[in-house]
């Protein structure tokens, strides 16, 4: 059984990747978990996974909460922001049902935007949420 946390987060970049628009934005192959070394483009981050067991009931369930970041290749918030709203529309629009799982929730919890001083490119942090049960 694959853990959760890889199931969920193998169908957002699978999404996030097949998405034209946001390929348009970063590129076709600009989604990471770590910052790539030299990254001189925009690109977007897995910068935090976390899950908590959200037992219901009648089925066992967890809580997802994703923190991504965004970084634009120039200071440009309007860019990082365009970025991050796009993330937000694919991981909201898209099926990211697998064998072992099934998303029952999607939430939005907060973006936050900077100017990095180090780098002068614009960072997006893009904070969601989802619940998850086994599927059946």
């Amino acid at each position: 059984m694959t853990h959760p946390i890889v199931s969920l987060q193998a169908a957002l970049v699978t999404a996030f990747r097949a998405d034209a628009a946001l390929t348009a934005l970063i590129g076709a192959n600009a989604i990471f978990d770590a910052p790539p070394l030299g990254g001189a483009g925009s690109y977007v981050v897995v910068a935090r996974h976390d899950m908590r067991p959200r037992d219901g009931d009648l089925m066992p369930g967890n809580e997802h909460r994703l923190v991504l970041h965004v970084w634009h290749a120039d200071p440009s918030r309007k860019g990082a922001l365009a970025i991050a709203e796009r993330l937000a529309a694919v991981a909201f629009e898209a099926d990211l049902d697998d064998a072992e799982l099934t998303v029952t929730h999607r939430r939005h919890e907060g973006t936050e935007t900077a100017i990095d001083k180090d780098t002068g490119k614009a960072r997006a942090a893009l904070a969601l949420r989802f619940h998850t049960e086994p599927t059946l």
